[in-house]
């Protein structure tokens, strides 16, 4: 028994043919991987976004609620570890340049082993003290929590010195590296290869020829690193766009290598294939670009989903039922015959695959310190904080380190030691106050008919279905055993103030 899973970052399933029949994107390859897999059409994210989605990975539960981006907690189950002590060899290939920053250094050790490529985004990789030429730009990409410089910008224009030819991309590379570890255990049983990449996410750079599907007229500034609120022309979106769909095309190409490594050595007959990802993406939709800064409407919240299940042998089907990303670490750990953990809330999904069970009535999904949402593949809900509450927050933590710093003194100073939650394994665990820190509040609360309006543009007032999906959010916050100011933040229990 073999399982393969190929994971992107930020892909929009709008520009998969496989969703979108009236899209432009050439991508035969993922059309290819439909007519192999179960095509899932209603998967949600859970907690986002990039590590804290790989967290769920991991650990098979919700995240977003207790902490914000950070690395895997001493009490967390960790899926390739739990195999990995099973006996199954797991490995993991990426160039998710996260990793190797304070907040993501827990989870690649986790594995049997692992390769790491440099050069995404604005990895800080090649050393030049000196700051690099950089054409002029449309607009310089700002901070994911907004407003200011991206502190990866002008690292990115060093890396892109060393990132000329195809070979030298980053994603091409953790192909090779993958074809390369498919080649030489293709014979051998009981192993995991997760090979993932930091591709489609911004910026948008990608090798001449696969612009080249997309000839067009722009002769404006360079434009391939959107964030934030649409402020641009026509041709600046459309130029921009046409950046993204390039590099979904490379994506495309590079998975067809897999597929192409599954029908060499005939692995579809016991290897598992999963493809997908950790969010999606706002291409100008909706007003913005990207994500965290605005609700997490559909472009980014629904997210593609492929499973080859060699049980089943189920392939060119397509399946309705609500699945999330904490749904994998307990289909694996089924696959292989490992225990799946108390403390995982995700649900195998072997007989969704086989004939569309449903494993959830609700998706509960956000990021930390934003809207909570809510959807039963109808409605979604996206509940705010209450006015002046925004703030009401904290950290929960064994592990006091943000994105890509240390938690300082003055945090620490005002620490407490809590007592234990009903998954940090009799862990009690440090509440550090903090603070809101994607500020889409100011939309307010918000329910989406998705049947009628599956666009997103329309919000509508339905106080009956309000209080359903409220009640049902209270739900779901309780079986994650959130903290109780949450609950308070958000107005769902008046009398709960304090975790």
């Amino acid at each position: 028994m073999r399982a393969i899973v190929v994971f992107y970052d930020t892909m929009n399933k709008q520009f998969l043919p496989t969703y979108n029949p009236n899209c432009d994107t050439i991508a035969p390859n993922f059309s290819r991987l439909e007519q192999h897999t179960a095509v899932f059409d209603n998967n949600y994210v859970g907690s986002m976004p990039c590590i804290p989605a790989r967290r769920e990975l991991h650990t098979g539960r919700y995240n977003f609620l207790h902490r914000e981006w950070g690395p895997l907690e001493p009490f967390d189950d960790s899926m390739p570890e739990l195999l990995k002590q099973d006996g199954v060899y797991t490995h993991l290939i990426s160039d998710h340049l996260h990793y190797w920053e304070d907040g993501g250094a827990t989870y690649h050790p986790r594995y049997s082993s692992w390769e790491i490529v440099r050069g995404q985004e604005g990895d800080h990789w090649k050393g030049e003290k000196e700051r690099p030429q950089i054409p002029p730009v449309v607009r310089v990409p700002q901070k994911q929590t907004g407003g200011g410089e991206s502190g990866l910008w002008k690292h990115d224009w060093v890396n892109r010195k060393y990132v000329v030819e195809e070979s030298d991309f980053p994603q091409t590379k953790c192909f090779d590296l993958g074809c390369e570890f498919i080649d030489k255990n293709h014979d051998s049983d009981n192993w995991l290869l997760h090979l993932e990449t930091f591709d489609p996410h911004e910026p948008f750079y990608v090798p001449q020829k696969y612009l080249d599907l997309y000839p067009e007229d722009y002769t404006g500034k360079h434009f391939d690193w959107p964030r934030g609120k649409v402020q641009e022309k026509e041709d600046e979106i459309a130029h921009c766009v046409r950046q993204y769909k390039a590099l979904v095309s490379m994506c495309d190409y590079n998975l067809g290598r897999i597929l192409d490594q599954m029908d060499r050595y005939d692995l579809w007959k016991d290897t598992m294939l999963i493809v997908g990802t950790d969010h999606g993406f706002l291409l100008s939709e909706h007003g913005y670009w990207g994500k965290n800064q605005m609700p997490y409407f559909n472009e980014i919240a629904n997210t593609p989903l492929f499973i080859w299940d060699p049980r089943s042998q189920v392939k060119g089907e397509r399946r309705k039922a609500l699945t999330q990303l904490i749904d994998w670490a307990p289909t694996l750990l089924s696959y292989f015959h490992s225990e799946i953990p108390k403390d995982m809330q995700g649900h195998n999904l072997e007989e969704t695959i086989r004939s569309d069970r449903s494993v959830r009535e609700y998706a509960m999904y956000g990021v930390f310190s934003g809207h909570v949402n809510l959807t039963d593949g109808h409605y979604t809900y996206m509940r705010a904080a209450v006015p002046g509450r925004e703030h009401d927050v904290h950290n929960y933590t064994l592990m006091t380190t943000h994105m890509n710093t240390r938690f300082g003194p003055e945090e620490l100073a005002q620490a407490v030691l809590r007592e234990p939650f009903s998954f940090t394994k009799g862990c009690p665990v440090l509440k550090i106050k903090t603070r809101e820190k994607y500020p889409v509040c100011g939309f307010g609360t918000l329910l989406y008919d998705l049947e009628k309006d599956p666009g997103q543009t329309n919000p509508i007032q339905d106080t009956a279905v309000e209080q359903r999906m409220m009640e049902a959010m209270k739900r779901c916050m309780v079986e994650n055993d959130s903290p109780k100011e949450q609950f308070w933040r958000l107005g769902l229990n008046e009398e709960e103030r304090s975790g």
